[in-house]
């Protein structure tokens, strides 16, 4: 597993061995404290993944195949993982910018403006997610411009962009006809394959993955449908995860009215019992995933990953990387449809 500032990912390694018949064997490899610690978990591909890597014929209906990438939350690019709304968005930029590129040329403008547009609703989408959410930023007002726990909120930012480009426009004339086409392409493709891409994610049911409590005792998280779910897959070595472990657990204390889950991946009982005790970190709801298989099914790729669902078990959302108090209060604000009384406070303790 390899760590990056946002996220640790799952690095494959190849092994013959007569255990790995069900798939990828991982090594995660990291350092803590000075000393190197591996540890290992089978890793098997989703079918339409494997199917597309290999280029082999097509074993079962594409209905299969659907239901697969129904779960999928992340994809591994290379030496990172990228969250499927990241991917969207990224081919959004790349699309909207060659488009642009190529009516520049025609009529000769000195210069492109997508990838500044682009840059103005970032800012603007993180501005008002910051005001929107100022007391969360009270007691560490700095934290605000770490925009790491993925604080944004989007029709500001696309607001402030289609305004930039209508300025541009009337500024510069020979423009018009590219930025015209080039942002109603990109936000197109942004809007309507993240409404493709949430109808094919959303709906999931909460996994049936057995999981262990720290004395060993089996246990499903299907047995908390009936209130909304969060659930948080993370690891002790996992420096992002171990930065947002106080703000979920002061969350899991403010809000009873939500089950807080944390599912500790391919890691001894040991390990976690004695990290926790190390940052007195005292948490309900704390189970084990052995062999990794509840990331599997629901279809992560890197750590940490916060997943969310309704009362009657259907995913309605997830995130992947850091999040700060600000970010999971709007992601709760999200599920519940209205501000909480718990995001007027500030005991923001990270």
């Amino acid at each position: 597993m390899s760590c990056a500032p946002l996220f640790c990912r799952p690095r494959a390694h190849r092994q013959p061995s007569a255990t790995s018949h069900s798939g990828t064997v991982l090594r995660f490899d990291r350092k803590e404290t000075g000393d190197i610690i591996a540890a290992r978990a089978s890793w098997r591909r989703p079918p339409g993944l494997a199917l597309a890597a290999s280029g082999g014929p097509a074993s079962g209906n594409f209905a299969e195949i659907i239901q697969e990438l129904n779960v999928m939350l992340s994809i591994n690019a290379g030496p990172f993982a990228l969250a499927l709304t990241h991917l969207l968005l990224l081919i959004a930029l790349v699309t909207a910018t060659l488009i642009e590129a190529r009516f520049v040329r025609r009529v000769h403008a000195k210069k492109t403006a997508v990838f500044s547009l682009f840059i103005l609703g970032v800012v603007a989408a993180r501005i008002a997610f910051v005001l929107t959410y100022f007391t969360q930023y009270s007691d560490a007002p700095w934290k605000a411009l770490d925009i790491r726990d993925g604080g944004f909120l989007v029709w500001p930012g696309i607001a402030a962009a289609i305004l930039g480009g209508l300025l541009i426009g009337w500024r510069h004339p020979e423009q018009r006809r590219a930025l015209a086409f080039s942002v109603t392409a990109g936000l197109a493709i942004w809007l309507l394959g993240g409404w493709l891409l949430s109808s094919y994610q959303q709906g999931a049911p909460l996994p049936q993955t057995t999981l262990r409590t720290l004395y060993g005792e089996p246990v499903s998280v299907a047995e908390y449908r009936g209130k909304p779910v969060v659930i948080n897959l993370w690891a002790t070595w996992c420096p992002p995860c171990r930065r947002e472990m106080p703000v979920l657990r002061d969350m899991q204390l403010e809000r009873e009215d939500i089950v807080f889950v944390f599912v500790n991946q391919a890691e001894s009982t040991q390990a976690v019992s004695d990290y926790l005790s190390r940052q007195q970190l005292v948490l309900s709801n704390s189970f084990l995933d052995p062999e990794g298989e509840f990331a599997r099914e629901v279809g992560s790729a890197a750590l940490p990953t916060t997943l969310f669902y309704s009362s009657d078990g259907r995913l309605t959302g997830s995130h992947m990387g850091e999040m700060s108090r600000a970010s999971l209060t709007h992601y709760l604000d999200s599920q519940t449809g209205a501000r909480s009384a718990v995001s007027g406070t500030s005991s923001h303790r990270d």
